[in-house]
């Protein structure tokens, strides 16, 4: 069986899903499991509404709005006619997401997210399946969250691999088309959970895990996996075959391309990722598998933006020990700060974080009551893996270097 992957912006509107259908009548679409995203932005509408039903309901009914029309207009487009019943399906979802809403007396931000945010690739893929069956495509809608079952951590779910592998090998037959959802699960009392933004990645390697798949294809706007983000560098280039391991460790320092928790479960069972575009699906693509470490073998850029770079030391100019760092380490755990580089000596501690939590204020108070401390908020951090001299240089030009660190085969720059 064959896992395909599509994301939202490859479904963002109705000429993307004829695009699937194209792509289906060009590789084959037997015994084949379609893991489809929600459409376009519509995670980032979903989390508008989660966000108007906390702090403004009167913006509530917009919010829904702006969505269903959005979804009806495509239907619209792909059925020609109101009769079909992917309208009613449409509507049947949307009162699902308004009646939750209305019973609802959890005040958990995390709980109420899961269960709203997740019907934007439970749309998705009802119009997505009614239009393969109208394309002449049999196929099946499946209930993703009646096969990955996880904890109820909301929004970074913890799959329980046991019980997700039994309910897979009951709801799911290898000789025939289905079209499920990516990015959640459900907990033990069945209610939604998510396996963290950009988790639909991760969903097809579940299933590939599980079915023992032949393969798994993630399909993108892109011709597959490139050195550098053509967003942020100049003339990127195509990588043709990664090892699960490379692949790893660009997935760790913040490569886009693959989700790091895709990774993991293929490279145990040796199943092979490709990444192709789904505007050109007989080309090759980029292939991740076992064997060499990377092809062609070229520098590849990695950059995480608007970080914070923090630099420490005792107040009385003692060493930094374990004790410290072990103290320093509890603090960024319960202020929910990412750490993306770490640098110490013996009277100074270096790190670099991700503030996405906007809890940094409430961490440099603390930190300043136990530490001198200096702090460069927005800086990058650029990683080059398989570094060259013209590759550093190529980023350090006109840029102030706060940190440079290197391995073997890492280098890592913090500029401002």
């Amino acid at each position: 069986m064959r896992i395909f992957k599509f994301g939202g912006a490859s479904v963002q509107d109705a000429p993307g899903i004829q695009n699937v259908v194209k792509v289906l009548e060009t590789v084959g679409h037997q015994n084949t499991l379609l893991v489809v995203s929600a459409m376009g932005k519509t995670t980032n509408a979903m989390e508008v509404v989660v966000k108007n039903y906390f702090e403004d309901k009167g913006k509530l009914q917009e919010s829904f709005d702006t969505i269903y029309d959005y979804h009806y207009k495509i239907a619209l487009e792909l059925f020609e006619t109101k009769q079909h019943p992917i309208f009613a399906r449409l509507d049947e979802l949307f009162e699902q997401v308004r009646g939750f809403l209305a019973w609802n007396k959890s005040p958990k931000y995390s709980f109420v997210y899961d269960q709203v945010v997740g019907y934007g690739e439970l749309i998705s893929t009802s119009i997505i399946s009614a239009y393969l069956a109208k394309c002449g495509m049999t196929n099946s809608w499946l209930d993703v969250r009646d096969c990955i079952k996880t904890n109820d951590n909301y929004r970074e779910g913890t799959v329980d691999w046991e019980h997700t592998q039994q309910c897979i090998a009951e709801k799911v037959d290898k000789n025939k088309l289905y079209v499920t959802q990516g990015f959640l699960g459900s907990d033990d009392n069945n209610f939604t959970t998510t396996l963290g933004r950009e988790g639909s990645d991760y969903t097809a390697a579940i299933f590939a895990y599980c079915l023992n798949a032949d393969s798994v294809t993630i399909w993108k706007d892109v011709p597959g996996v490139l050195n550098a983000d053509p967003r942020y560098f100049e003339n990127a280039e195509l990588l043709n075959k990664i090892s699960y391991r490379e692949a790893i460790e660009l997935a760790f320092y913040g490569a886009s391309v693959i989700h790091p928790k895709t990774l993991q479960p293929l490279q145990r069972k040796e199943i092979p990722l490709h990444v192709k575009s789904f505007a050109n699906p007989t080309a090759e693509g980029t292939v991740v598998m076992k064997g060499e470490s990377i092809s062609p073998k070229i520098p590849c850029f990695i950059v995480k933006k608007d970080l914070v770079l923090m630099k420490l030391s005792s107040l009385d100019f003692s060493f930094i020990v374990e004790e410290n760092i072990s103290e320093i380490f509890k603090l960024f755990s319960d202020n929910r700060m990412k750490v993306d580089l770490i640098q110490n000596s013996a009277i100074s501690f270096s790190v670099c974080v991700d503030n996405k939590f906007n809890k940094l204020d409430d961490l440099l108070n603390t930190l300043k009551s136990k530490f001198k401390v200096s702090h460069y908020e927005d800086v990058s951090l650029y990683t080059i893996r398989h570094f060259n001299d013209q590759a550093i240089n190529s980023l350090q030009n006109g840029k102030e270097v706060l940190v440079e660190q290197r391995t073997q085969q890492t280098v890592q720059l913090v500029v401002k």
